[in-house]
């Protein structure tokens, strides 16, 4: 066999196998890069933020190709986070869109090379209005850069394509460092859960974001039962409830909850379990979320406990239902 013929069969073969590594190669690529973007948070950036904050206007985010997909998402991410913002193509500015960009505003351009004609283009007209400049670009030696107010650093070592030539790592890296500055913004600013619920009415997030738990949770034929009552005992009411969970009352008054984890780990301690009292296993003081929390905000409380259900009780601690994670 000659060395050509085994080289196509060896090629054939890679070809056959290779994909999982190739994606894997590229993703390893992708994550070093967005990682190395931390150590990039200088002043900056908090000079960014500052000068988008003291402008009465929007940010106006453009780009071209891969770059201007980008800027397209990284304006619907500011203004989804409190900072008013709108996208305008580089090459359509020319031909009319111009006319969105006012003197209040402030620019985001994006271009990985930093010598993108279109983008470029925009300067002149950005100066006229006297509109400060904010460029994410790969190459901090470039005319974007030379003529912005601030850079940020979007700079990578290789695009994940094969050839190094597909915009790829560095289009990631850009839509980061947009991200960052949009979350950045909101939080300088105050922006609320309240907030993004007004600018998110519609789909399943807006519904959580706006429906209280009162309506919602589950607040008829809860499993109840008394802190002397025994595991043995308990155990039907806990799989009647279908809730995974007993509530533990006093008096009317909630003291603790025993949850099916609960059982399962006193199960795996000792043989005479099923004799213990509610009292002995139970979770005493259970966290509570009042009826007029939103879900979102039950949610939140749920992942940070590490639990997945809430006892829903007034601030006198009576019950009024059960809420779970994925009500």
């Amino acid at each position: 066999m000659t060395d050509s013929v085994v080289r196509t069969h060896i090629d054939s073969r890679d070809r056959l196998t290779s994909p999982i590594k190739v994606a894997a190669h590229a993703l390893s690529i992708n994550a070093a890069a967005v990682a190395t973007l931390a150590s990039r948070i200088d002043d900056h950036f908090g000079e960014a933020v500052n000068l988008i904050l003291g402008r009465s206007g929007r940010v106006v985010v453009s780009g071209m190709g891969k770059s201007g997909l980008v800027a397209r998402k990284i304006s619907a991410t500011l203004a989804s986070l409190g900072t008013p913002s709108i996208f305008v193509h580089s090459a359509d500015a020319g031909h009319g869109d111009l006319g969105m960009i006012t003197r209040g505003d402030s620019a985001l351009l994006i271009s990985a090379s930093g010598e993108t004609d279109e983008v470029l283009g925009l300067i002149p007209y950005l100066r006229s209005l006297k509109v400060p400049i904010i460029s994410i670009t790969g190459n901090l030696r470039s005319t974007l850069a030379r003529q912005s107010d601030i850079v940020l650093d979007g700079s990578v070592e290789r695009e994940a394509c094969m050839h190094n030539l597909a915009p790829t790592t560095s289009t990631i890296v850009a839509m980061a460092m947009g991200d960052a500055l949009a979350i950045a913004l909101g939080e300088a600013s105050g922006f609320r859960a309240s907030d993004f619920a007004q600018y998110h009415p519609g789909g399943k997030l807006g519904k959580r974001l706006k429906t209280p738990v009162r309506d919602a949770m589950h607040k008829t034929d809860l499993p109840l039962c008394a802190p002397d009552m025994t595991v043995k005992e308990m155990l039907p009411i806990m799989s009647d409830g279908s809730l995974g969970l007993v509530l533990v009352m006093a008096d009317q008054t909630l003291c603790g909850i025993v949850t099916d984890g609960d059982l399962r780990r006193g199960l795996e301690q000792t043989e005479e379990f099923g004799q213990m009292q509610a009292k002995d296993i139970m979770t005493p003081d259970p966290l509570t979320i009042g009826p007029d929390a939103t879900l979102y905000e039950a949610d939140a409380k749920m992942h940070e406990a590490r639990i997945t259900a809430l006892v829903v009780a007034d601030p006198a601690k009576k019950v009024l239902g059960v809420i779970q994670i994925h009500d």
